[in-house]
């Protein structure tokens, strides 16, 4: 793996999962910036969310990780920024196609849905695929705010 650096933050549903990821991330070496929840304390994800997106948007960090009970509020908060795929995965297969076919940045986790061996995988498969370009660079280029 080529990642360097990962920001991750959740609501108080994400929580429980938001741990086990970042040790996953440290064991393989990427650097880790926490920007919350820190408990199961009822929060309002976009607080959480907005630090992580500006991260990656201003190349703070390389990727991120968002983390809520459906991962629909957190995808949709995500995408609102410049430069932000955020890409939902409930299954690896889904994680690699963000990943191959929409150089997704940020991954986001349905927490009430996933264990946290299937999160694990889910990750694992997402910050291990490459983007494959070609015919799919085009595409994502059309994503851009204000394109026409």
């Amino acid at each position: 793996m080529t990642i360097s650096a990962i920001a991750i933050g959740c609501d108080h549903a994400g929580f429980p999962l938001k741990d086990p990821l970042i040790a996953w991330a440290r064991e393989r070496g990427f650097m880790v910036q926490d920007f919350g929840t820190h408990s199961t304390e009822s929060v309002d994800y976009p607080d959480f969310v907005h630090p992580v997106a500006r991260a990656v948007q201003e190349q703070e960090q390389t990727w991120g990780i968002l983390i809520c009970g459906s991962a629909n509020g957190v995808a949709i908060t995500a995408n609102k920024h410049a430069g932000i795929r955020a890409a939902i995965a409930w299954m690896p297969e889904i994680a690699q196609l963000a990943r191959q076919h929409n150089d997704a940045n940020v991954l986001c986790l349905p927490a009430r849905y996933l264990a946290v061996d299937e999160a694990l995988a889910i990750a694992e498969l997402f910050f291990s695929t490459q983007f494959e370009g070609g015919r799919h660079e085009a595409r994502v280029r059309k994503i851009a705010p204000g394109f026409r």
